[in-house]
Order: structure tokens, then sequence, then C-alpha cells
């Protein structure tokens, strides 16, 4: 197989056998950044022995720096050499796509045998009549397929213009590209704070998808018939992401705004690089958040992860952390310290992100 062609010309069949260098490699070519999987596995590939850690920062890891494979989507590369470095020497590392520095924004649509929640929780920010039936809706295809109809537009998952990816559990990833300039960020469709619809997850800025193409023990991510590339973002989408908190804070122009922007923070995260101030920061307060793991209650729990995650969103809206790390450390910390709650901490999470970043936070800073 011609390991330069284009997806459109590898049909579904073959593509279920495509090995992960040329998934990696066509992917490249699209102009979207690759990072490894863990085989058989959609979590990032660990590298360094600090890699086994819960908590390991992007601060002081040489990983990056030395072309190596560390950090997630923070390693990915467009590097055709790299590429092949790491896929020759580990043929059976899955294939991550960087969102963000692909423009990508992809709706992950679940299918997961999980309660319904309440009503007012499934389409965010839009009330449901009592009045409508929502008898037999029991994923995020129907949440999304009605959230479409209240709009009179066609559900994501039935987007025949655009890359739709079946996934091993029965769900389905719709991708689509940001147009230059825009910037969307990441969601889950179980969070009370930022959230599209139930059950439907968004990856984009400050996360990564899985490549078409990539098997893990559940099974393959295996395109759909139709497009192989993603289209723009559908307008009405954009608004409706614009709507629910994806769009990131607007830069704060106060007089005591610091004068290194945003935007060359984020230039300096997607390079690979950190703010060891934030760092600092987060240490602090995740380390409040991981003590409360010796005292069953009365700690504060819920105060710390709440005080730790508003400050994560402020940071995040500051051009400081990306969002999935920040969640990412958010959610380590959590668990470190109440393993049994996992469910009640993202929510926690989610609500202190989401407000957090409503106001977003500078530091002192040398230039």
């Amino acid at each position: 197989m011609n390991l330069h062609a284009p997806l459109a010309e590898i049909g579904p069949r073959s593509w279920r056998s495509t090995p992960s260098l040329e998934i990696a490699r066509w992917c490249a070519g699209q102009g979207w950044p690759v990072h490894p999987l863990a085989p058989g596995r959609k979590t990032p590939a660990r590298n360094c022995e600090r890699c086994q850690e819960a908590r390991h920062a992007t601060d002081g890891c040489a990983c990056l720096a030395e072309g190596r494979w560390c950090h997630g989507f923070h390693a990915a590369t467009l590097d055709p050499e790299r590429i092949s470095d790491w896929w020759q020497a580990h043929p059976g590392f899955g294939v991550g796509v960087a969102c963000g520095p692909a423009r990508l924004v992809v709706i992950d649509i679940d299918a997961h045998p999980t309660p319904v929640p309440d009503r007012d929780r499934l389409l965010p920010g839009i009330p449901i009549d009592d009045r409508v039936d929502l008898a037999g809706l029991a994923t995020g295809f129907d949440t999304l397929a009605l959230l479409a109809a209240l709009r009179g537009e066609v559900s994501p998952a039935a987007d025949s213009t655009t890359l739709r990816v079946r996934t091993p559990s029965g769900g389905l990833h719709v991708w689509y590209r940001a147009e230059p300039g825009h910037t969307f960020l990441c969601s889950t469709g179980s969070s009370a704070g930022r959230a599209l619809a139930w059950q439907v997850d968004v990856r984009a800025h400050g996360g990564y998808i899985v490549a078409p193409g990539t098997r893990t023990k559940d099974g393959a991510y295996t395109p759909v018939e139709g497009p192989r590339v993603p289209a723009p973002l559908p307008g009405w989408l954009a608004q409706e992401l614009a709507r629910t908190g994806h769009v990131p804070a607007p830069a704060h122009d106060g007089r005591h705004e610091s004068p290194v922007p945003p935007r060359a923070r984020q230039a300096v995260l997607g390079a690979g690089g950190t703010h060891q101030p934030a760092e600092r920061l987060m240490r602090r307060l995740l380390a409040d958040v991981e003590d409360c793991a010796a005292v069953p209650q009365g700690a504060g729990f819920t105060a710390k992860l709440n005080r730790a995650a508003y400050t994560a969103g402020g940071l995040v809206a500051g051009g400081y952390l990306s969002a999935g790390e920040a969640e990412a450390q958010l959610t380590s910390a959590a668990r470190q310290a109440r393993p049994e709650q996992e469910s009640r901490s993202a929510r926690i999470i989610a609500s202190g992100m989401a407000r957090g970043a409503a106001r977003p936070l500078y530091l002192r800073e040398r230039v």
C-alpha cells in the first residue's frame, strides 16, 4: 500500500488494517500534529521514568526538548523524521491528534449505558418543557439530535459532508475544522460546567482525539462511508459552542494586565514550554487538595478543590495553562484525596474551571 495515499483512496476494509505509521504520516500530511498512544489504549504513551508520576509536569522534563514523546499532545509533531522514528520503533503505538494546533473541533458522541439525568441537565442552558416526551432518550446521539432539532438543523451525527469515525464503544467522532483565528475549548458531556449536551464531549484546544484507523483492545476507530476530511464547523454549532462556554474569555484589558499577551503564553505552551509561576501556584493548590487524603472528613476537600479549579480556569483563560493539562492535574489530585468520589469531583472541577475562565488571571512576569 502506498504510504502517502490519501485517506480518501483507502476503503473502510483496508483502513482497519492500516499500519499506525501510515496513519500518523497521513494525519501529519493534513497538518494535524500527532503523538503516540499507548499500545491497545486511547491514552498517551508514557516515556521517561517521571512519566509514571500522576502529576508529572512539563517543567524540567527533558523528553520534549530531546524529541521524545511525553506529556501527550504537548509532544505532538509534524516532523516526518520524528514520526518515522517513533512508530517504526514502536509499531504498536496508536495515533493521537492534537486538536488545538490542527484547528480541529471534534464532536465526540457517546453511547454509554448510564442513567439519564434530569431534563435540565440534558442540554445546558436550554429548559426542556415537561410536555416534551423524552421516552427512548438514552445516549448522546439522542441529546445531540434534540439540540439540532430545536435549532432546525441536521444533527452532526447525520452530517454526511464531513469525516465521521465510529468508535469501538458504539459512539461517533464527528470531525470539523475551525476557521482561522477561532478557538474552541474542550468539554465533557457529563460536566456540570461547560458542556454542549449530555453524553456529548467536545475535543478541541487543549485536548486530543484518537486518529481514524487506530486500534485498541476494544476495537478500531473506523471511518464511516463518506468524506475523509473535516468540513468547516457549521455556523449554528459554533454559536452553540459559544453559548455553552467553549470560547475562551477575551483578554482582560485593565491597567494591571501582564505585558506578556495571552497568545504569546499560549505559543510557549504549544511548543511544550511552561510558565513556572503558574505551575508553582497550581502545585500549592493541588497539594492542599491531596493533603485531604489523610483526613476522611472535615478537611474542607470541596472548598479546596473548588479553589484550585477556579484558579486553574483563570490561568487557562490567561494563557498560562492548557485546559486539558489543568483538568488532568485537578482530576489526579482529587482522585488521590477522594478516590470514591470521582463523579462529584468531576462536577466540582468543571464548575470551578468554568467560573474561573470568566475571570482571566494574570500573574506578574518579567519580559
